[in-house]
């Protein structure tokens, strides 16, 4: 995993109305902390965070600190729910060669067999590893896998230098009968419109009674 670097200024206004001024100049603010150390509140760039972000676990580089720069992985994100800016980031010191647990991406390739569906309730995996080494994803071959076949989180081939901190037991995919699944929602769809229309017939039966 590559670092990206990012220049760091200290922030020593809070409040609300500090955040909006600080987000006003394209900067976010922030605090990194870890390792015992009294919490560091910082102000980053904005854009450069965004772009740094796209990457699942980025490891940062935080440059411009007091005690010179540091490593950290993004903890917590916040951000607008209407528009999508980002409000606030908190950063976790990490040290070389230091393993954390991280959640990555489950992604499942291949095709799904004739008559099959995917379906997948787990998209996010929580694995331990070497903070300067997490593993971008986990690949999940579907191809092959038969109708009501199912992969459990003890199933899967963990990238190199990863271990699963998750329940071995948790479904992560299973391929289902497209055609169950179809009828069922149909039986589902007809049953509502039943109860939809008994009211009415209730309302129309009581005013003719009058």
């Amino acid at each position: 995993m590559s670092e990206v670097r990012i220049a760091a200024e200290p922030r020593t206004e809070f409040g609300k109305g500090a955040a909006r001024r600080t987000r006003r100049a394209g900067k976010v603010p922030a605090v990194l902390y870890g390792h015992g150390t009294a919490p560091q509140h910082i102000t980053l760039p904005g854009h450069d965070l965004m772009l740094a972000l796209k990457t699942p676990n980025v490891l940062l580089r935080v440059q411009g600190l007091a005690d010179g720069d540091a490593l950290a992985l993004p903890k917590d994100v916040q951000r607008d729910p209407i528009k999508g800016f980002l409000e606030h980031v908190d950063l976790l010191l990490v040290k070389r060669g230091e393993k954390v647990t991280v959640e990555i991406p489950v992604n499942a390739v291949g095709d799904v067999v004739a008559g099959g569906r995917l379906e997948q309730p787990v998209i996010q995996l929580a694995v331990e590893a070497e903070a300067t080494h997490i593993p971008e994803a986990v690949e999940v071959d579907i191809t092959g896998l038969e109708v009501g076949a199912s992969l459990l989180a003890g199933d899967l081939k963990l990238p190199s230098g990863a271990d699963l901190a998750a329940d071995a037991d948790t479904l992560i995919l299973q391929i289902v009968d497209a055609t169950v699944a179809t009828g069922e929602v149909a039986e589902a769809e007809t049953a509502e419109a039943a109860e939809g229309a008994e009211p009415a017939a209730e309302a129309g039966e009581g005013t003719s009674a009058e």
